[in-house]
């Protein structure tokens, strides 16, 4: 009987997420009316730089390569913050844009709070990287938060019922949103299933979307989708950019990651002499 090769549905799951990435930018690039811009070029590498990253991180876990991994973390400090502060900048730059249009932005909660969640995920892997195996579950559950979004925009490009053909048809943006939160928490479910001990933070970046649906819809409630709207509209977009990397990497640099590995530096080092 054949074993399941060791860390098989990782490597499928960032897979998937890297084929629905494409599908979703696929009418942006290729489409009847594609027009990309520069905040789309952004976006499209940062998400790949992310995804390929965590992917040669899991190739050198599966080749038992710890030495190459620890020191490919330290490229983590850099790329972490920059798909950050690219998603904090898509952020302001998609609500700006709908204000001027007068249409509002909405996905606005989404992608605030995919935003933040994002920061949070990656910050906590960090503090608690010494839990190898959880550590690598945090940062690995960061794909389904890319997945998530990619996965809404492949259903109204591609799947006819959830398509928007016209203002008869907006409901589908709602249908396509419920259907990639369903999806996004029976995955994230799966994999808590398949290690309980280490398994959650699938889990909680699967039902991150479906948390965010529920803070939309009380924002909606109490109007505070408008002034929300118009906070992170009227935001500086260098400014959030600059400023979100350099907050990150500074929360990432206080976890003491980079005092840790000078110590191992140097360890090494005195051993070396010894020897």
């Amino acid at each position: 009987m054949k074993t399941i090769p060791q860390y098989m549905f990782e490597h499928w799951l960032i897979a998937a997420t890297m084929l629905l990435t494409v599908a979703g930018f696929w009418n942006i690039y290729f489409g009847e009316k594609s027009a990309p811009n520069a905040y789309h070029h952004l976006h499209v590498v940062t998400d790949f730089m992310w995804l390929l990253l965590l992917l040669y991180q899991l190739r050198l876990i599966v080749n038992k390569r710890h030495g190459d991994h620890r020191r490919v973390g330290l490229v983590v400090l850099i790329i972490a913050p920059l798909v950050f502060a690219t998603t904090a900048l898509l952020t302001v730059h998609s609500a700006h844009k709908g204000i001027v249009a007068g249409q509002g932005d909405a996905l606005i909660v989404q992608n605030v709070m995919v935003t933040l969640d994002l920061g949070m995920f990656i910050l906590l892997a960090f503090v608690l990287r010494k839990r190898r195996i959880l550590h690598g579950s945090i940062l690995l559950g960061t794909t389904l938060l890319f997945m998530g979004i990619a996965l809404f925009f492949t259903l109204i490009s591609f799947v006819p019922q959830y398509k928007i053909e016209g203002p008869e048809t907006f409901y589908r943006f709602e249908s396509a949103g419920v259907a990639g939160q369903m999806i996004s928490i029976v995955v994230g479910l799966l994999f808590f299933l398949k290690d309980r001990r280490h398994g959650w933070p699938f889990l909680l970046a699967g039902s991150s979307f479906l948390l965010n649906e529920f803070i939309r819809s009380s924002l909606f409630r109490n109007k505070l989708i408008q002034p929300l709207t118009e906070c992170v509209g009227s935001m500086n977009e260098a400014v959030t950019f600059v400023g979100s990397f350099a907050v990150l990497l500074a929360l990432l640099a206080a976890t003491g990651i980079l005092n840790t590995r000078k110590a191992k530096a140097s360890g090494l080092e005195r051993s070396k002499q010894v020897v």
